[in-house]
């Protein structure tokens, strides 16, 4: 049995995101004092008392708008409701009890699922204010949890009673260990929560055509005949000068910590768009993260092609991101599904070899060979030697040279023993890192 889920919902800018990062611990939700920030849901796991759960962070509901981001928020919020094993309902004293609430309420009441209802903003220990037993109105048969999302009082009583609620407890499974983490990273409107929801075969993430539309990171479980994977769907990175809100700066930050997450990068390019400068920089990012990554031509059903279509493209690709030649090129449909099992077989393979780790006599064997095919530059009659190279890590592949003097170990020597390594063992679709040590330096 999977672990049990709670979502928080509740009509917009109550305090669901704050109440999320308090019980997650950490600042996952992005929280702005602005109705509609949190647009997409929002998975974590927490643990109380000694058993996990799945919690839930929603946009919020506003049961009768016509705005499509609204709209497309609260069908989200009706997804995380169904897909729910216990609901949280958070209320704002401040506001009292409002005719959203109410029908929030009814929407809820005829899910038939466990509700707690906590009524949030209640910021002072003592006498409860009125205002809060009007919320006993909403026809629920357990007593409101009184909360302080801010301060963290009321949410250890919340906790107890959102697991009270829970089906008796099984076998839950362990983390999938084994699962690729894949962050799908791009410039806004590039086609990432389209590809996702191609994958999963439901719409997961909102997809609309206004740019941005996707905000924070999402993970997302997925399986398929080639293992597990958990799927980061990352806010779009904007220009610098675009970002004028905090909120887009958040989103920025979001998608370097999804990279930083992630095993595998996928950098969604926009066909249609060509290349532009700002894939660069944010294959940039992959890259300077250490990550294996896969550049991802979406929309190419779009594009009008004839023989030589796909080679003028790759070219193209190559120049701009001529610092990540290691990195294969899939080009694809999100919107028809075209090649897109293509990716998983990349993702499956290039992880691999990111993992790769050779033993210090194979690599030193190829070291002899490439010193004897090109040898060691030197400087003022004072030849480089490098004694002996060892792996010291994976993910990026990292390699330690011992030389006699590091300034004789010039750039264009290290890219070539780069590319020795690559041809004799592979290391395809990850960077390689290389660290120069002069004898007797600390290992």
């Amino acid at each position: 049995m999977s672990k049990p889920i709670a979502a928080i919902v509740g009509r917009p800018n109550v305090g669901k995101s704050t109440l999320f990062n308090k019980l997650a611990g950490e600042r996952i939700s992005i929280v702005e004092d602005v109705p509609g920030v949190t647009r997409d849901r929002i998975y974590y796991e927490i643990e109380w008392a000694g058993r996990q759960c799945v919690l839930i962070d929603t946009g919020g509901i506003e049961p009768k708008s016509d705005n499509i981001i609204l709209s497309h928020m609260r069908a989200q919020a009706e997804i995380a409701i169904e897909s729910a094993d216990v609901i949280i309902f958070m209320c704002d004293v401040r506001s009292g009890l409002t005719a959203d609430d109410r029908d929030i309420a009814k929407i809820l009441l005829k899910s038939g699922k466990p509700v707690v209802v906590a009524i949030n903003k209640i910021d002072r220990i003592g006498a409860l204010p009125a205002e809060y037993y009007e919320f006993y109105e909403l026809g629920f048969p357990d007593d409101p949890i009184p909360l302080s999302s801010i301060h963290g009082s009321g949410t250890g009583d919340l906790l107890d009673a959102v697991f009270s609620k829970f089906p008796p407890e099984e076998n839950e499974e362990a983390d999938d260990c084994d699962a690729i983490k894949v962050a799908v990273i791009g410039k806004p409107n590039a086609g990432k929560s389209s590809l996702i929801n191609k994958i999963l075969g439901q719409e997961r993430l909102i997809v609309s055509e206004v740019a941005g539309t996707t905000r924070d990171a999402i993970d997302t479980e997925f399986e398929n005949k080639l293992g597990k994977f958990t799927l980061i769907d990352t806010a779009g990175i904007r220009r610098h000068s675009k970002i004028e809100d905090s909120i887009e700066k958040y989103s920025v930050l979001r998608a370097k910590m999804a990279i930083e997450r992630a095993n595998v990068c996928l950098i969604m390019i926009d066909a249609s768009q060509g290349i532009t400068e700002q894939d660069e920089k944010i294959a940039g990012l992959a890259h300077e993260a250490g990550k294996a990554s896969i550049i991802v031509v979406n929309k190419w059903d779009l594009v009008e092609k004839d023989n030589k279509t796909v080679k003028s493209f790759t070219d193209k690709i190559r120049t701009a991101l001529s610092y990540m030649p290691y990195a294969p090129i899939v080009f694809v449909s999100a919107k028809t599904g075209q090649r897109i099992d293509k990716i998983f077989e990349q993702i499956v393979y290039i992880y691999s070899q990111a993992c790769l780790r050779v033993t210090t006599g194979m690599l030193n064997d190829m070291l002899a060979d490439a010193t004897a095919r090109v040898q060691p530059p030197s400087d003022k009659g004072r030849r480089l030697k490098i004694y002996y190279i060892t792996q010291s890590a994976v993910c990026p592949p990292t390699f330690v040279f011992f030389c006699n003097d590091i300034r004789l170990f010039h750039f264009s020597y290290q890219r070539y023993l780069e590319n020795q390594l690559r041809q004799v063992f592979g290391f395809n679709g990850t960077p390689i890192k290389i660290i120069i040590r002069q004898r007797g330096e600390n290992d």
